[in-house]
């Protein structure tokens, strides 16, 4: 959210979900369903569905869009398709909360009913005028197939609510071709593109809001990064968990750049310096742009957006977290996508990366609490955490060790591979040193069934590696437990997830915190320095069935010194705002 001074960066999500390639032709980053995306959704099933995560009674979403605190309320607009559970027919859809928890529906804030946006209502961010007036800006693509942006502002600014939103037929404001102007003292807003394979944030200013330039050089880009979605650019001080608006810069205040990658689904970001006079973003040399950057999340996270909660003075953070089942199966069902829990987001000590945590409200819905310490884990043990509803529970443990001496050799050859594919060769099931010990989460009775949580720590030549890893797949192992299956269903995307964590091992403890809620699991390792969010869809484990073990697969013995389990209860969830 912007200052309430006239100079302020808006960080926009643009070229979110449309893409314009070499030829300057329109692509869609969604598959489309012609057949499917209009058909109505006459039964949702509850199988599966969330019980505290956001999402509509039914259909598709995608893309959380210009969250904001106006008079009271927090908004939320989300891409929404109203006529069916596949992607198609994108809306904005729009959301209140007086507590980031509990949510009533209002109708769509966006539809495309203008010449200038009939061919699509897409991403896009908002902000607060001077005067307290809010605006929203989004990306459409004119009978030109260019990507433009409009603004919609409210018919009511009396209204807390904001139910009804206008768009003026001054629209489109910002248009690509249009030329430099590099006058200070402008609002400022960020377009993701590419030229080529060229990843690249563009830069626009003005100084009333409508009249918009392209400034004569990009505010960063980086070669062979493809497609740059959704793009967030935000100040975060260097010495305190307390979020800033869009405007601040100084001594005592660093610049994160996130993007969305298209090329891999997944999110990157770097940390660095905003210079002001140029215009210009340089990551510090302790931040990788690309593949090989710092990721939010290293699981099924994508085109998150950030806003400046005034209320609370902190940065908030939302991520799409999208179905890993079929186009059909979502159909069937009836809806397809959530948003994850709202994360509070700043600075790490270290400087060098982000620290996410979920918002202190969402333990408001903590109910009946287990308690467990100094409980011992040896090889092979799985110790069940009874007394919660474990299919929606909200977890947080932490683990001790005697030792690193028994930590795994880590093969020089994984140096070159992500982090995925080290979690897919060691995953839960083969015997370490150090680890691999967890949670196993949705776990059937006898554990046929389950999704592993879990960390492994490996010995470099250098220093310790610590990896965190939710793995999905399929396996069979007679040695640990005997024919284990991950909680996803056959035929169903089942990658595993994976990270490596920057943690300090000398107090030999590391902690970890699971959000757990039918069919996905938000966990946050080591106080939030990662985060890993998997999509499941348990055929064993569904409703009261579900169970959750403590686990360990190494020769060292783990020492579960504190545990705390709640089950979570259901807020009110979009239902439709009376009066």
């Amino acid at each position: 959210m912007a200052a309430p001074q006239f100079l302020s960066f808006l960080a926009l999500v643009a070229f979110a979900f449309v893409i314009l390639n070499d030829n300057g032709v329109v692509e869609g980053s969604h598959r489309i369903y012609p057949g499917l995306q209009f058909l109505k959704v006459v039964k949702v099933q509850q199988l599966h569905r969330t019980g505290y995560h956001f999402q509509p009674p039914r259909n598709w979403i995608n893309d959380p869009n210009g969250p904001m605190y106006y008079k009271g309320l927090y908004h939320l607009f989300y891409q929404y398709n109203p006529k069916g559970a596949v992607w198609g027919n994108i809306v904005w859809a729009h959301s209140v909360s007086k507590d980031l928890v509990n949510w009533e529906s209002l109708e769509p804030a966006i539809y495309r009913t203008k010449p200038f946006d009939i061919k699509g209502c897409w991403s896009g961010s908002a902000t607060i005028l001077p005067g307290n007036k809010p605006i929203i800006l989004y990306t459409v693509v004119d009978s030109k197939k260019r990507q433009v942006q409009n603004y919609a502002i409210p018919a009511n600014l009396f209204d807390p609510y904001l139910r009804k939103w206008v768009k003026p037929d001054d629209n489109p404001i910002v248009d690509p071709d249009k030329g430099v102007n590099a006058i200070d003292g402008h609002w400022k807003i960020l377009v993701g593109s590419r030229r080529k394979s060229r990843g690249i944030a563009y830069l626009y200013r003005s100084k009333d809001f409508k009249k918009w330039f392209k400034a004569k050089h990009p505010l960063h880009s980086k070669a062979n990064t493809g497609m740059w979605e959704c793009s967030d650019f935000f100040p975060v001080l260097i010495s305190s968990q307390n979020g800033l608006d869009a405007s601040p810069i100084g001594k005592d205040v660093k610049h994160v750049l996130k993007v969305s990658l298209d090329l891999t689904r997944y999110e990157y970001y770097t940390i660095g310096t905003y210079d002001r006079k140029k215009d210009r973003y340089i990551p510090d040399n302790t931040s990788v742009d690309g593949w090989d950057g710092l990721r939010l999340d290293y699981g099924n996270f994508y085109a998150s957006k950030t806003f400046y909660d005034p209320v609370k003075h902190r940065r908030l953070l939302w991520g799409w977290v999208n179905e890993s089942d079929s186009a059909a199966a979502d159909t069937t069902k009836g809806w397809a996508g959530i948003q994850s829990i709202p994360r509070k987001l700043w600075l790490d000590p270290n400087g060098k990366q982000l620290v996410q945590w979920p918002i202190e409200e969402i333990e408001t819905l903590r109910r009946k609490k287990v308690h467990l310490c100094n409980q011992k884990l040896n090889l092979g043990d799985h110790l069940e955490v009874k007394g919660i509803t474990a299919i929606q529970a909200d977890v947080d443990v932490t683990f001790s060790f005697p030792s690193l001496k028994k930590a795994e050799p880590f093969d020089p050859n994984w140096s070159k591979l992500p982090a995925i594919d080290v979690c897919a060769q060691r995953g839960s099931h083969k015997q370490g040193g150090l680890g691999p010990f967890g949670l196993l989460t949705l776990a059937s009775r006898n554990l046929e069934e389950f999704t592993p949580i879990f960390f492994r720590i490996f010995k470099d030549i250098e220093k310790h590696k610590v990896l965190l890893c939710s793995d999905a797949r399929r396996f069979i192992n007679f040695i640990y437990f005997f024919f284990n299956i991950s909680s996803l269903g056959a035929g169903l995307y089942k990658p595993s997830f994976a990270g490596f964590v920057d943690v300090d091992l000398s107090t030999n403890k590391l902690s970890l915190r699971s959000l757990i809620d039918h069919s996905v699991v938000e966990s946050f390792g080591v106080g939030g320095k990662i985060v890993v969010t998997s999509r499941v869809y348990p055929t064993l484990v569904v409703f009261n069935k579900a169970h959750l073990f403590l686990f360990n697969n190494g020769t060292e013995t783990i020492i579960v010194e504190n545990l705390n389990a709640w089950s979570m209860g259901r807020p009110v969830m979009n239902i439709p705002l009376k009066g």
